[in-house]
């Protein structure tokens, strides 16, 4: 895959997003996608950061390995397995402007809600159907356009989770969604060998950043870290309407 000079600039910058997305901040992952469909296709864009994830997700997962909460990945997963096929089965009508719009709608609903409510420090048992329920969206968001980060939030930021088990449950379930996706993604032309090489090249930043990530997660307090969480959401979920909207 050839790029541009902007277009490696801005291809290091969404593999660092990722990194860090992995490092236990997953709402940076919502922005590699919209970065990098300033200099191509949307489509081309999922299927070139693919790859990038999954080598990620591989530190992401030795940096969390001992924090993650069970019953949430137990309720999640198979939710987020339902969700990655039926994108797959409508890859070919669904509009991913469409998507993208219902992405952003639901994040900013939710991080509006989350503004104007007190975190309590209660951690609260994760429940069946709501999980299920925004376990199937992450999952299809995620298949659409790597976007699964505003519905796994939805559910899990009024959890309560320790930061650090928040982080690594997000990191957990979307090593999981990623490895799912990717013969599907093989099977429709989106992982091709023509960015295989490009991938490769973008895993080593964003591998890079998974462990700045953890520092980032480690040392900034609680209240701060769900705050910069729920605003970024916020912005993020903006950003969506905005490039739906705009086309």
């Amino acid at each position: 895959m050839e790029l541009s000079l902007l277009g490696w600039a801005l291809a290091l910058l969404a593999a660092v997003m990722v990194g860090l997305s992995k490092g236990g901040i997953p709402m940076a992952a919502s922005i590699s996608v919209p970065v990098l469909t300033i200099v191509m296709d949307p489509v081309a864009a999922a299927g070139l950061l693919l790859p990038v994830y999954i080598v990620a997700d591989m530190f992401g997962l030795w940096a969390y390995r001992k924090h993650f909460d069970k019953r949430v990945l137990a309720i999640m997963i198979p939710a987020t397995t339902i969700g990655i096929g039926i994108g797959w089965a409508t890859a070919e009508v669904v509009s991913e402007r469409w998507v993208t719009l219902m992405v952003g709608v639901i994040g900013a609903l939710f991080a509006l809600n989350a503004l104007f409510r007190h975190r309590h420090g209660a951690r609260q048992e994760a429940k069946v159907a709501p999980g299920l329920f925004w376990g199937t969206i992450a999952g299809f968001t995620s298949f659409v356009s790597h976007s699964g980060a505003p519905p796994f939030q939805a559910y899990t930021i009024p959890l309560n989770l320790p930061k650090q088990v928040f982080a690594g449950t997000a990191t957990v379930l979307f090593t999981y969604v990623n490895l799912a996706k990717l013969g599907p993604f093989i099977a429709l032309g989106e992982v091709n060998w023509d960015s295989l090489g490009t991938a490769l090249i973008l895993a080593v930043p964003a591998s890079a950043s998974v462990f700045l990530g953890v520092w980032l997660v480690k040392r900034m307090p609680t209240e701060i870290f769900f705050k910069v969480v729920i605003w970024a959401l916020l912005l993020i979920s903006l950003k969506l309407i905005q490039q739906a909207i705009t086309g």
